[in-house]
Parts: structure tokens; C-alpha cells; sequence
């Protein structure tokens, strides 16, 4: 019988595959595939890790003292004797040999299929071993990491699903999957996502909008409902996740998979056509990238320029400390090189809250009463001057290599400004001392806390141009933790305060002659183009995959009849409503409507 289990609908389309889960673990966990000619060395790693839990426990059993309690040296053979079970590491090899996980996802998989086990057991004593499982596991995967480093340190896979084990498309489901493991999933083979936790703008939903892949976040218990090799459906549309279908509801969203690729090949013709409304305004359609491999896919969708090259995935998924200057700098210099030309922009690290750095070690980052509202963004960057006057050394060298702006992340205060200027003057200071050459820099500013849309005439005196970062104003004016499913449902953004803060920064911007560009997750979400349009936006940055679409919505407008509605949109007690009302036939073409 088949299972509906219902989440928060986050990136959209049809995704059909069998589930791969990822369970969670104290121990944090490398989840990759390795290649077919490292299994034999994997399956190695997986013993070598048994004999030395093996000798660790034979250890402990020897040098137990005389009067130990008596129920000490039977809890050791318990550990010793599932340690050596062939239920446990025996039965991971399969997973090593054919699906080609590495030795600790192995481990983990095969630990999450033998607790469903004991959790079926009516026994309460048999029950209760699972702890002991548990316990066994962990000092495998220990052993497995040397040093217990945290994160995952495998480079990104290119393997594909006919190379460990089966054409069987994959989603996969977890509790809640780290910016670093996502950042391994990235280029992989999973054509779906299904969360327990996480709201719309958490750091896996914005990922999977970004690889362009269905993904349901918020689940709850999705993770211990959905089992390995279950086959799945993932509705992004409907937030929806279909376990176990009937053979009559897998056949209706396979139809409903191959009409979006239709779409998807058709939005695609509008490459090469220029981003012109109408009435004649031309459009700039700019995309967010994360690596300095994603260039070539800004490019290929059609972009005309990195409207914000998101630095901090530098830093993450690290254990061997932050990147040093010259690693930035041919990061950031092969960004623009293969812009060709084109404008790339370069936010400052935006380390915090959803984003933590490895080194900083997952406990100092726990401990945070709310790390969305501590050391942060432009926060900790003015915290480390060394680190930070070092990555802006790195794109100040950049700059001579094509059109480069920087982007300040997370500012509120004139503080902030002016000590920020001063790491920019004394890092362009230092390389001009050192002979380094140097190309002209545009300075912008971040606008995702409501202060610093209330006083943007200060820093349009200071910055030549603004991005909106609408996630986190979003965030911050609603005192919403948008990685928080418990609040996940008041995350708003048709709220009429957040609406309006984005049309007057907008408004004012345009004003003062200031160029303004709106980067967050609103300006490749299609609900909200024409409202942008209406407020004079004229620059909007997205992923690469949502390009077309917005495209398409631009070709179809009419600014001077969508600036029209603006006001009456802005005034309702419901504006999204309006919206639907005020942008319908009447506000675009009707001949392209």
C-alpha cells in the first residue's frame, strides 16, 4: 500500500526514483561514490576500521579492573560480538560493491536498515540492543576518520547510476542534509530531494532550486518512514511524497515528467533572445553561482554576467584550514575570465547561521542562541581583518582581469561602512606596494536587514550600487528563522512590509542613479517578475536553470501598465491576491498572455 507523506513544496517538478538514505549520525558522516577501481581499497578501509574496533574492545576487556561491575565484561562482548556479526560490516559490503558508497556511508546505510529491525522486535530487551548498535557503529565510522574530522572531504562524484548497480533513477532522503554534503551532491545523480526539516529558503532548499530538481524539505518523519530501495515520488509542485505508488499514479507523474521536460526544451530556444520587455526596457538577467565551475552553465543558460558569486563555498568543506590568497585569487580570476568580459560580482564570505565553517567545529556553532542573529556575514569578516583584508586582496587581484564588483554582505551599521572601506583601502594599499596590478572596483552593499533599508540614502553616499538579498530580509523582518520548520509557515514573502522595504530600496536606489539588482531567491521565482518590473527593478540575479523561465516572463511584459497596478498591489491587506487580479491579461500583451 502506497504512503503519502506531505512537506513544504520548494523546488518544483515531478522527480521518480528509487530512495537512497542518508542517516544521521553523531559521527558526521562522508557521503560519496567512489569509483569502480576503488572498491577493493574501500572494502579494505572497512576491515581494517573492524580489526581495529575489534582489538580496541578485546583491549578494554583485558584491562578491566578486578572489581568491575560483572555486567561490564558482557556489555563488551555484546559490542565485541555485533563488531564481527556479519549482519553488520559483511552485509556494508554490498553496499560498497554495488551501489559504490564509500566504507562510512556503507556503514550507515546498513546500520539504518538493521534498527528498523530491532524496532520491529516485540521484545523490549532486544528492542533496547539497537543503542548498542548504535554505539558499535559509531566507533566503526570513528575509526573509519581518522582524527574524527569534521565534514565531508571527498570531491564532488561524476559517477553515474549504471556504475554501481542498475539504471534506476535515485532521490534522496534524509533528515536534513549540510551545505558541505550538498555541495558533494551537487554534480551527482540524485534527481530529487526529500528532507525531515528545513522551510523554503533553507540552504537545501535554495540548492535544489539551483540544480533545477523536484525537492519536498519539512517531512518530519520522511527519513524513517521512506527505506532503502523504496521506490519514490517527490511532487515539488504540491510538496508532496508519494512512497510505494500504485502502478496508475506512477504512470499519471511519469506523463507529468515528460510534459516539464517538454517545457523545459522550449524555454531553452530563448538562449540568445535579449531580456526586452515589451515597451522596450531591456532587462538584465544576471546568475548566482557557488563554485568557479558553474561559469560555464551562467553562460550557457544565457546569462549576461554573475550577478553574485557566492565566495564562502571556498571556505567550506575544509579540513585543511581557509583558502589561502592565491587559491582565491585563480578561483575568482577564472570566473571572470570565462565571463569573458561580462560583469562578475563577488559577495565577501557569508559564513554563518546556515552556513558554518568546518574549522569553527559544529559545537561552537550549536552553542549560538541563534546563529542567524550572531557572528556573521560582514560580522565575522570585520572579526578576522587578516582573513578578511587577504580574501580582498584576492579579488582586488582579480579585478585586472575583467569587469568585477564587490558585494558586502549583511550590513547595518556606519561602522561597519567605514571599517569596511578601511580593509579595502589598506588591502588595495598593500598590493599597489608590492608592484600588483589592478583593475577599476565597484563597491556595493548588501540590503538584507530592514536597517539598512531604512537608512539606504546613507549608503547610497557610500556605495555605488545595491543587491537585495531578499532570503535574509525576508528573515530578519519577520524575525523568522527561515531554516526553522516549526515557523517555516509564517516565512512570508508577499508580507506587505517586506514588499514594501524591496520597492522603496528599489525606488530610491533608482533615484539617486544607483544601479539595484535584487539577488535572493525572489528574482527566479516567476510569481514575483512582474511585481519587480512594476517597482522599477531592472537587474535581477538567479540560478542559471531559472533564467528561461524569467525570461519569458519579461518578453511577455508591459512595464508602464505593470507600473500602473504597483500601488493598488502594495496597499491591499493581501497582496499576492492582488497581484494574481492586477497582473493578469490585462497587464500583459494579450496577444502573449
Amino acid at each position: 500500500m502506497s504512503l503519502q507523506i506531505f512537506g513544504l513544496a520548494v523546488s518544483r517538478g515531478v522527480a521518480i526514483g528509487r530512495a537512497v538514505l542518508v542517516a544521521s549520525s553523531r559521527v558526521d558522516v562522508a557521503h560519496y561514490f567512489i569509483e569502480p577501481e576503488k572498491v577493493e581499497s574501500e572494502l579494505a578501509r572497512l576491515h581494517a576500521a573492524r580489526e581495529v574496533v575489534v582489538k580496541e574492545f578485546e583491549n578494554l576487556k583485558r584491562d578491566l579492573p578486578p572489581d568491575a561491575p560483572a555486567e561490564l565484561p558482557a556489555l563488551l562482548d555484546v559490542h565485541l560480538m555485533l563488531t564481527q556479526d556479519e549482519a553488520l560490516v559483511e552485509a556494508a559490503r554490498t553496499w560498497v560493491v554495488d551501489r559504490h558508497y564509500n566504507a562510512e556511508w556503507a556503514l550507515s546505510a546498513q546500520l539504518e536498515v538493521l534498527a528498523r529491525h530491532f524496532d520491529e522486535m516485540e521484545d523490549p530487551y532486544l528492542r533496547e540492543r539497537k543503542h548498542d548498535l548504535e554505539q558499535v557503529v559509531e566507533r566503526l565510522l570513528r575509526a573509519l576518520i581518522p582524527g574524527e574530522q569534521q565534514g565531508v572531504t571527498a570531491a564532488p562524484s561524476a559517477v553515474k547510476p549504471r556504475d554501481f548497480g542498475g539504471e534506476d533513477p535515485l532521490v534522496l532522503v534524509a533528515s536534513d542534509i549540510s551545505p558541505a554534503d550538498m555541495l558533494q551532491f551537487k554534480r551527482s545523480v540524485f534527481t530529487g530531494f526529500v528532507t525531515d526539516v528545513g522551510g523554503k529558503t533553507s540552504h537545501t532548499a535554495i540548492v535544489a532550486r539551483s540544480l533545477d530538481i523536484p525537492a519536498v524539505v519539512g517531512a518530519r518523519q520522511a527519513s524513517s518512514l521512506i527505506r532503502q530501495d523504496d521506490w519514490v515520488i517527490i511532487d515539488g509542485d504540491a510538496g508532496l511524497v508519494i512512497v510505494d505508488p500504485s502502478p496508475i499514479v506512477l504512470e499519471e507523474y511519469r506523463f507529468r515528467q515528460r510534459q516539464s521536460e517538454l517545457e523545459r526544451e522550449r524555454l531553452a530556444r530563448l538562449r540568445h533572445t535579449p531580456a526586452v520587455t515589451l515597451d522596450g526596457e531591456r532587462i538584465e538577467l544576471l546568475a548566482n553561482i557557488e563554485l568557479p565551475g558553474d561559469a560555464a552553465a551562467a553562460l550557457e543558460s544565457g546569462a549576461q554576467g554573475v550577478g553574485l558569486f557566492r565566495s564562502e563555498f571556498l571556505f567550506m568543506n575544509r579540513a585543511s584550514g581557509l583558502p589561502s590568497e592565491d587559491e582565491q585569487f585563480e578561483a575568482y580570476r577564472a570566473v571572470v575570465e570565462s565571463m569573458g568580459g561580462l560583469p562578475v560580482t563577488i559577495r565577501t564570505v557569508d559564513i554563518g547561521a546556515d552556513k558554518p565553517l568546518d574549522r569553527h567545529g559544529h559545537d561552537r556553532h550549536d552553542a549560538m542562541i541563534n546563529p542567524a542573529l550572531g557572528l556573521r556575514a560582514i560580522r565575522w569578516s570585520l572579526s578576522e581583518p587578516g582573513m578578511f583584508r587577504q580574501q580582498l586582496r584576492a579579488i582586488l587581484r582579480a579585478s585586472a582581469f575583467g569587469r568585477v564588483r564587490l558585494l558586502i554582505p549583511m550590513l547595518a551599521h556606519l561602522s561597519e561602512i567605514r571599517s569596511t572601506f578601511e580593509a579595502i583601502g589598506q588591502a588595495r594599499q598593500q598590493l599597489l606596494d608590492a608592484g600588483q596590478q589592478l583593475g577599476q572596483i565597484e563597491v556595493g552593499a548588501m540590503i538584507e536587514v530592514p536597517a539598512a533599508s531604512l537608512m539606504l540614502p546613507i549608503f547610497l553616499r557610500h556605495f555605488d550600487f545595491v543587491s537585495i538579498g531578499t532570503n535574509d530580509l525576508i528573515q530578519y523582518t519577520l524575525a523568522i528563522d527561515r531554516a526553522d520548520e516549526a515557523v517555516a509557515h509564517l516565512y512570508d514573502p508577499w508580507h506587505p512590509a517586506v514588499l514594501r522595504l524591496v520597492s522603496d530600496t528599489i525606488h530610491f536606489s533608482r533615484l539617486a542613479g544607483k544601479d539595484v539588482c535584487v539577488c535572493g531567491e525572489m528574482a527566479g521565482d516567476t510569481d514575483f517578475t512582474e511585481l519587480l518590473l512594476a517597482m522599477g527593478l531592472r537587474s535581477f540575479s538567479m540560478h542559471p536553470t531559472q533564467i528561461p523561465s524569467v525570461k519569458q516572463r519579461v518578453l511577455r511584459a508591459d512595464t508602464r501598465r505593470l507600473a500602473a497596478k504597483l500601488h493598488e498591489i502594495l496597499a491591499a491587506d493581501n497582496p499576492q491576491a492582488a497581484s494574481r487580479t492586477a497582473f493578469g491579461a490585462a497587464a500583459i500583451a494579450p496577444a502573449l498572455a
